[in-house]
């Protein structure tokens, strides 16, 4: 059986990536689709040596940088894959992998790791952190929206089942496109972890510092509480922004290697996460070291953080909520390592590879009966 993977794009190295990591672990024989490609197969063994196509965007100009000024083309770039060859097609998507055309004789199975955010229920706040709230370029980016609902909506109607990888996105994907998904939690390289049970006195956040992360509210709440002290790791566009907002007692060591970010994960005595992810791996990370998890309360971190036993959770990304966690962490010495750690392991590599194997495997079955019928 031939296999097809679509993949939005392979730019960066992030969550969506080890998702298709594992994928390509479970169908080894399957060839790659994706909008663009830019990453280093050297430097990726696990893309080295896999037949990898592009579309058309990858040849237009500053593609390799400005590859998302392009995203109003990419419903046609998808469009343009020939899948005709494959009986099992499955699309990694957070944006258009999933809209790929299929024929009623090829099965073709969506790992959705949410619709697109910034058409639906994110636009506004898409459009504010862009400052595209008005004038004549937030019209255009609005009408461009528009049209990309209607065609994700259409599109929806090819995907044959639907893999959401938490409840909160299967919740979403029903909102969006009135389907049942089942939900299967993405992988957490856990075993990349050491559990450590002797936790040092500091406070820990790593992320991309972009605006929705919320990394200048930690900051912020930490430089308020001088005795307390809170390590960073991570770089983006809002650093300067969040320096000038940290006080004595907060350290920004900017974007550091896998090692020292571990090594710092694995030593704090809490990681604070204050994002609306739709799973957020990053937390799970952080309790396969041991290490409680003080998140804010919606999206994917109710799923992965379980109160009073791997962490706590914050109502409102604010300053005052977070401050008021940070107290109620300090108040119960109940965490466990051990115990965290092994709630971390129910998010496994080969937990993800199992449950996608087997579901594959069962509508395959029933896909392939009904064609015989």
């Amino acid at each position: 059986m031939k296999v097809a993977i679509v993949h939005d794009w392979l730019v960066d190295a992030g969550g969506a990536e080890k998702v298709l990591e594992a994928l390509l672990d479970i169908y080894p024989q399957a060839d790659i689709f994706t909008v663009v490609c830019f990453m280093d197969q050297d430097k990726t063994p696990w893309l080295k040596g896999r037949k990898i196509t592009t579309s058309f965007i990858q040849k237009l100009p500053f593609s390799k940088k400005k590859y998302r000024g392009y995203f109003p083309l990419m419903p046609v770039a998808v469009e343009q894959f020939d899948l005709s060859e494959y009986q099992l097609v499955i699309s990694s998507s957070y944006c258009v992998a999933k809209g790929v055309i299929t024929g009623p004789d090829q099965m073709h199975v969506s790992y959705c790791h949410s619709p697109m955010r910034y058409a639906w229920d994110l636009q506004t706040q898409y459009l504010k952190e862009s400052n595209l709230e008005r004038g004549f370029k937030s019209m255009l980016t609005r009408w461009i929206l528009h049209k990309m609902r209607i065609w994700d909506i259409r599109s929806s109607f090819g995907v044959d089942h639907f893999i959401a990888n938490s409840n909160f996105i299967a919740r979403r994907i029903q909102k969006v496109y009135r389907r049942d998904a089942t939900v299967i939690y993405p992988n957490v390289a856990v075993d990349d972890f050491n559990l450590q049970e002797q936790k040092k006195d500091f406070y820990f956040t790593c992320s991309r510092m972009v605006p929705y992360k919320k990394i200048d509210l930690i900051v912020e709440a930490f430089t308020q509480m001088p005795d307390k002290k809170l390590i960073v790791i991570g770089d983006g566009p809002d650093m300067k922004k969040i320096k000038a907002k940290a006080g004595d007692n907060v350290t920004l060591l900017g974007y550091q290697s896998f090692a020292v970010l571990k090594q710092h994960m694995e030593d704090a005595k809490a990681f604070v996460f204050a994002a609306e992810e739709d799973f957020g791996i990053v937390p799970v990370e952080a309790q396969a070291c041991g290490t409680p998890v003080i998140a804010y309360g919606k999206g994917g971190s109710l799923e992965t953080v379980k109160d009073g036993v791997s962490g706590v959770f914050f109502d409102k990304q604010d300053v005052p909520s977070i401050i008021e966690a940070v107290s109620k962490f300090e108040l119960n010495d109940k965490y466990d390592p051990l115990n965290i750690r092994k709630h971390a392991e129910t998010f496994s590599t080969e937990r993800f590879k199992s449950q996608i194997e087997n579901f594959v495997d069962e509508k395959l079955k029933q896909h392939f009966e009904l064609e015989n019928i």
